[in-house]
C-alpha cells in the first residue's frame, strides 16, 4: 500500500539552523532517501519552497481565482513530502519515524486512495 509522508515544520525551522546543521541535514535526509530506496519503500521524495512561493487556485461557480501564499495562516508549513510503498500503516509509521526532519518537525502519514479497489 503507499502512504504519503508530508513533512511539516514551524516557518523558520530552517533558517534558524547554522549553515553546518543545514548541510548535515541535507546529507542526512538524502541518506535516508537512498535507504528507503534500497529497501524497496521509495515512490519520491521532494522538498518544496517556502509557501510564499506558492500559489491557491479556487475554482467558483466556474469562475478560476489564483491568491498567493498558502491557504490558510499556519504556524506550520509543508516542507517536503515522501512517498512511499508499506505493508501497512505500523511499517509506514516505521519509515516516518526515521525520516531525519521528524526531530525538528512533525510527519503527517496517510494513505493513498486506491480508485481501483475503493480504498
Amino acid at each position: 500500500m503507499k502512504y504519503l509522508c508530508l513533512v511539516w515544520c514551524k516557518e523558520g525551522t530552517f533558517e534558524s539552523l547554522s549553515k553546518d546543521e543545514q548541510e548535515q541535514l541535507d546529507r542526512n535526509s538524502l541518506e535516508y532517501d537512498q535507504d528507503l530506496e534500497r529497501r524497496g519503500h521509495m515512490i519520491a521524495a521532494e522538498a518544496l519552497q517556502p509557501p510564499a512561493n506558492s500559489v491557491v487556485v479556487r475554482v467558483r461557480q466556474a469562475e478560476v481565482s489564483v491568491t498567493d501564499g498558502p491557504f490558510a495562516e499556519s504556524k506550520e508549513q509543508i516542507a517536503g513530502f515522501i512517498l512511499v510503498e508499506a505493508k501497512d500503516l505500523n511499517e509506514a509509521i516505521r519509515i516516518a519515524a526515521g525520516i531525519p526532519l521528524a526531530r525538528l518537525g512533525s510527519i503527517e502519514v496517510r494513505p493513498i486512495y486506491d480508485f481501483g479497489n475503493g480504498s
